[in-house]
């Protein structure tokens, strides 16, 4: 060993035993070209879920599981709670009688209704209906609470930036002391439930984009990390190949269709729910009787630090 390589040796022992490093000297880069895949595309079909959420319904009450809720964690190695790098996704189900006890965190959260009525949200004190189709919001630190008054058995899927939380550590979660809100006001309408009919009058109204592709932005914006965009695809149609650096997932709110992505053709239909990683390139087709969707993701959180880019490459 010539003396050169024994005085740098030494010198890099000397800074890594003080838990350094030298930036001519990494393990690994920090930097790098453009995102890296990491998280995987990956399919959740709501027909293998729910007869399992259903047997859970006989073994597990809402006194055992505060949540009956059934997270889907992404199959890329090591993960074992995120559906994508910042948003986790779960199916959910309140059974007639049944109430889910209130508490409130930090993540922001939604709902998509799926099947049932007659079953309640109380958020922050207002009390609405969850109907099939309905996108509901729990912004962050409101207290929410579930009750199921109804004869049917209710279905949802549920959306939180927990993932992003714990990236950023400002995790806190509290129980309701008394269980449940004292005081509840019922309502029709609020400005966290988007109504699956006003959902379907504001796409009517939407100018049709590509291959008549119509779609919409949820808002005024009430949760400051996600996006919230519902699509309408006509039958047959295909959303244009995409690339951000969103991260994305997409509820299947009713219809079927195809996604096209890394050389591969996956189908989804009814309830699904399709995990698409940031910067993955990827398409979208509608079946036959074309199909409507959820894209929950984080473009929100992006657009405000000005890290939001599509395309190839770096935007100007």
């Amino acid at each position: 060993m010539s003396g050169t390589s024994k005085a740098l040796e030494e010198l890099y022992a000397s800074f890594t035993q003080l838990n350094m490093e030298g930036g001519w000297h990494r393990r690994f880069p920090a930097l790098w070209a453009q995102p890296r895949d990491n998280f995987l595309p990956h399919i959740w079909h709501y027909a293998d879920v729910k007869p399992i959420l259903d047997r859970a319904g006989e073994l597990i009450d809402t006194e055992l599981a505060e949540r009956r809720n059934l997270t889907m964690f992404n199959p890329v190695e090591g993960n074992i709670y995120s559906t994508v790098r910042t948003i986790v996704a779960a199916y959910q189900m309140v059974k007639p009688g049944e109430f889910a006890r209130a508490h409130r965190h930090t993540p922001n959260a939604l709902r998509l209704i799926l099947e049932g009525t007659g079953t309640y949200t109380v958020v922050n004190g207002k009390q609405v209906e969850m109907r099939p189709g309905d996108v509901l919001l729990t912004p962050n630190w409101a207290w929410h609470s579930h009750e199921n008054q109804g004869q049917d058995d209710c279905y949802w899927m549920d959306f939180l930036d927990v993932p992003l939380v714990h990236l950023l550590e400002p995790m806190f979660y509290q129980p309701h002391p008394d269980g449940r809100e004292a005081e509840v006001e019922p309502l029709d309408e609020a400005p966290i439930a988007f109504r699956d009919e006003q959902i379907t009058a504001d796409l009517a109204a939407a100018r049709p984009e590509a291959a008549g592709v119509r779609q919409i932005t949820l808002g005024p914006a009430s949760l400051a990390t996600l996006a919230l965009d519902v699509l309408d695809l006509p039958p047959g149609a295909t959303l244009a190949p995409a690339q951000e650096t969103a991260n994305a997932v997409y509820a299947v709110i009713r219809g079927d269709g195809a996604l096209m992505v890394d050389g591969a053709r996956r189908s989804w239909a009814f309830g699904d729910t399709v995990a698409m990683p940031a910067w993955r390139q990827y398409a979208l087709e509608a079946g036959a009787e074309g199909a409507r969707l959820l894209k929950v993701s984080d473009r929100t959180l992006l657009e405000k630090l000005d890290w939001y880019r599509t395309g190839a490459g770096l935007a100007d």
